[in-house]
């Protein structure tokens, strides 16, 4: 086994479940106990969650990085949703995922009823607001998908175009189109 595996084989912090405060907590709390230098190895496994959490876990891995820290990423069973916005604040040379996992990369998703009600303008505003957000969202979620496909062999327009459909990805294409490293 390679120094590489030995290194994957070992995370020093492992996180399953929802991406949401509380996996965030754990996150800081295994991170705030994990050794100081030397590689760090953040195993997931993740049917999602909410996607601004996921944003600010990539976020803390970058400034982590930054130094010169090597932090690898090493998805388990499944990697879904917010859990590939997540893996996007990796590098490909840092992504791993086990044998027979898989990623899932879709659309951002919004449930909202709006209520208008009162003077004509006061609704245009509302609309306007609603409208704003959707389209703020959008710009947020193609960012993520350049990052996601940055140095691979996907192309941001045909993630863009997979996503509306939920685009599953085992480790095996993942690590063909090059949005993984390796599958150990």
């Amino acid at each position: 086994m390679s120094n590489r595996n030995t290194i994957l084989t070992s995370p020093q912090l492992r996180l399953i479940g929802s991406i949401n405060e509380a996996m965030y907590a754990e996150f800081r709390d295994q991170l705030h106990n994990a050794p100081k230098d030397g590689p760090l190895v953040v195993a997931i496994t993740t049917l999602g969650g909410n996607p601004e959490v996921a944003r600010t876990m990539a976020d803390d891995v970058r400034l982590l990085r930054e130094p010169g820290r090597e932090v690898y990423f090493l998805g388990k069973s499944a990697v879904y949703s917010a859990g590939a916005t997540f893996m996007a604040g990796f590098p490909v040379s840092h992504r791993f995922m086990t044998k027979d996992s898989s990623i899932l990369i879709h659309e951002r998703q919004i449930a909202k009823t709006i209520n208008l009600s009162g003077p004509l303008k006061s609704c245009t505003y509302q609309l306007k607001a609603a409208l704003n957000e959707i389209e703020h969202s959008i710009e947020i979620e193609e960012q993520g998908f350049r990052e996601i496909v940055e140095g691979s062999n996907v192309s941001f327009e045909e993630v863009r175009d997979r996503a509306p459909e939920n685009w599953y990805i085992g480790c095996e294409k993942a690590k063909e189109l090059g949005l993984i490293c390796d599958v150990i």
